[in-house]
């Protein structure tokens, strides 16, 4: 019978021949994997810092510069001539009246802030909208609707709430050049 010599396995860390690691180069062996885990950190950064600019800029589209022109004031913390002054009680089963739907809301489909003067300036349209269709852009001051003089974006909200959708209605603006125009809009039912 031959005999065989029974050998301790080596420590975590230590040399198959029982030497202990190296101090001053580092690992022993090399580490394959770390260079592709450096490439993912790197590509995880790189998407981190891309979504992140992208969240900001929609966040300066989606209104943050503004306020959306709506029949009901509640974009501007105001209530409208159709929001209830206090909340509804909910209809009783029993009522037999058939239930009336409140008027439409219109709306311009722009995007409006307070000029340093007089009237509201366009920061943006929804395209395709009432207003781009009328030939508005960017930049753009609203003074008036119809006859009703707008000093600010609260003006604007009430005098398009006070419109009914697909009626025409006249804006005066004054364009960056400095020129004015008195444009026709045909403000829609607000979704």
């Amino acid at each position: 019978m031959e005999q065989t010599a029974l050998r301790p396995k080596p420590m975590p860390g230590q040399d198959p021949g029982g030497a202990p690691p190296r101090k001053e180069g580092g690992p022993s062996r090399p580490r394959p994997h770390a260079a592709r885990r450096r490439g993912r950190r790197l590509l995880n950064v790189l998407f981190g810092g891309f979504a992140g600019a992208v969240l900001v800029l929609s966040g300066v589209g989606l209104g943050a510069m503004g306020s959306t022109v709506a029949a009901h004031g509640a974009f501007l913390g105001q209530r409208g001539p159709h929001a209830p002054a206090s909340p509804a009680p909910s209809p009783s089963p029993e009522a037999s009246s058939p239930a009336v739907p409140p008027p439409a809301a219109a709306t311009l489909g722009v995007q409006v802030m307070d000029a340093r003067g007089p009237g509201a300036v366009v920061v943006g349209l929804h395209v395709p909208g009432p207003a781009q269709r009328a030939g508005l852009i960017r930049g753009d001051v609203l003074l008036t609707l119809d006859r009703t003089r707008i000093d600010t974006a609260a003006d604007l909200v009430r005098a398009v709430a006070r419109v009914r959708p697909g009626r025409e209605v006249t804006l005066t603006v004054r364009h960056r050049s400095g020129g004015y125009e008195q444009l026709t809009a045909v403000p829609a039912v607000a979704a």
